[in-house]
């Protein structure tokens, strides 16, 4: 087992970490910094630049004159020798990355490290995509010998905003497509988990990374993130975060009409089935939100079981809950890390307070956990509700919290008009060991990913995205691509 007690107090020392533009580590003009805390014993790890609107500024006009520049005649060769170096870097300090996320926003090193697969993956996949675009040649009804062919071209600058749940796979899922098609990027990470993504900047430079490639504007959402969202320099927007936020970067993105990707909020149903296999939907469901102690965009909060099972199904569902381990993200035997952050920690506590008074029955959980060993950090007992009705706010509202929501039903009818009577669509799981309801409730659920005995699956070849307010875009897939690339059409007279 590793000492990661160690290996943590050697990563982060109350040092300040710079922003990176145009491959130059610097400080933001405000000369403000942001605390970077641990969210487990609320110890300050390190600071980091306050970015704002001209931290901005020359973070586009430095992504600007890369794309214009040397960049703009990389091959896709080339490109993809980039995207592989850079990988082989990340394999090689991986244990490293994986114990900052740890410490910058408390998801258990175990999860972490489990990721290898997906984000280095991530990277070999954009590799390979690199030297896959192509136009085509279209035959047309013109007059005359007319030739008629499209090109498929980088779409330029990206600015990026990702939140703070996920460092490493979100920043990669946001800058692998960008470097394999030939553009530049802005990435403004929250200001509640920025220092893994500034050591990527850093692993990237490493692997030869050419500057302004890549620029990491550190800030606030209302500060830097607006500036970035309204940038008349920028020519596309991607994000990942909360729905409210989502739209109003929809709304800051019209001024030049940049091009827009949004992957928002959910409140996602698990449906199972009478016939499920309850011995294996049991720790699936419940992990469904419990992983990163609810701190996820999929979680499966609504758990919609068939009247038959119920009882019985949701008491080892709250079993299964009372049983894991919750503590610091170092111990390689947590199973419940910390919540972000304070404000995080109200609202969920907020929303389990409202749940008894509106009628919910608490299983197990319910509350914040305590003890010598938590103290300073924001932890909360895994918790599942039974006596939910539709109504209820924590059946319609995202927690984003360690908080299971059971609901009994009674047909498939019923429980597909429920689960889909919500303005989000982003996931949905499905138990049943019957091949032919399984298909039906996958093809009739509003989500973006369904998933039928298992849950999370997340594969850099699929595209994965959300529809209604969960929003638009998809990341993974040749779709990723597309969100990169735009169609020119070129036309031949060759009379």
């Amino acid at each position: 087992m590793k000492d990661w007690n160690s290996a943590a107090a050697d990563l982060y020392k109350g040092e300040f970490r710079r922003m990176f533009i145009d491959g130059r580590w610097c400080e933001a003009r405000s000369g403000e910094v942001i605390e970077a805390r641990n969210p487990a014993d609320g110890s300050l790890l390190a600071t980091v630049g306050r970015g704002g609107r001209a931290d901005i500024d020359a973070a586009v006009a430095a992504a600007r004159k890369a794309f214009e520049g040397p960049w703009s005649k990389w091959t896709p060769f080339e490109r993809q020798a980039l995207l592989l170096r850079i990988a082989e870097r990340f394999e090689a300090e991986w244990e490293t990355l994986c114990l900052s996320d740890t410490l910058d926003m408390g998801m258990p090193i175990q999860r972490t490290l489990a990721n290898s697969r997906r984000v280095l993956g991530m990277l070999r996949f954009y590799a390979g995509q690199a030297v896959a675009i192509h136009g085509a040649t279209i035959p047309n009804s013109f007059p005359g010998e007319i030739y008629s062919q499209t090109v498929r071209e980088p779409i330029g600058v990206v600015g990026a905003i990702i939140p703070w749940n996920a460092p490493i796979a979100g920043s990669v899922w946001k800058i692998a497509p960008a470097i394999a098609t030939g553009c530049t990027i802005v990435l403004k990470p929250s200001e509640e988990a920025s220092l893994t993504v500034l050591m990527i900047a850093r692993i990237m430079q490493e692997a030869g990374l050419p500057d302004g490639v890549l620029n990491i504007v550190t800030g606030t959402g209302s500060e830097a993130g607006a500036a970035l969202a309204e940038h008349p320099g920028v020519d596309k927007i991607v994000f990942t975060g909360s729905t409210a936020t989502g739209q109003a970067i929809a709304r800051a993105a019209t001024g030049n009409l940049k091009r827009v990707s949004l992957e928002l909020g959910g409140k996602s149903p698990v449906i199972v089935c009478r016939d499920a296999d309850i011995e294996k939907a049991v720790p699936v469901a419940a992990m469904a939100v419990f992983a990163n102690s609810g701190q996820i965009c999929i979680a499966g909060s609504r758990l919609f079981v068939a009247r038959e099972i119920h009882d019985e199904f949701v008491r080892r569902v709250a079993d299964y809950a009372a049983s894991l381990r919750i503590g610091h993200g170092i111990k390689e035997d947590t199973d419940i890390g910390p919540i972000i952050s304070s404000r995080q920690a109200e609202r969920i506590a907020d929303y389990l307070a409202a749940g008894p008074c509106e009628g919910a029955m608490v299983l197990t959980g319910g509350a914040r956990a305590d003890g010598p060993e938590l103290e300073g950090g924001h932890f909360f007992q895994p918790t599942v509700l039974a006596n939910v009705t539709d109504n209820m706010s924590v059946a319609r509202e995202e927690i984003f919290g360690p908080v299971i929501s059971a609901l009994p039903f009674d047909s498939l009818d019923e429980v597909v008009e429920r689960a889909n009577a919500t303005p989000y669509g982003l996931a949905a799981g499905v138990f049943s060991t019957h091949l032919g309801t399984a298909h039906k409730l996958a093809h009739r659920l509003k989500a973006g990913s369904v998933w039928v005995n298992m849950y999370h699956a997340i594969d850099p070849a699929v595209p994965f995205g959300g529809v209604k307010m969960s929003g638009y875009g998809r990341e993974g897939g040749s779709e990723h691509m597309e969100e990169y690339l735009d169609t020119k059409a070129i036309w031949i007279n060759a009379d």
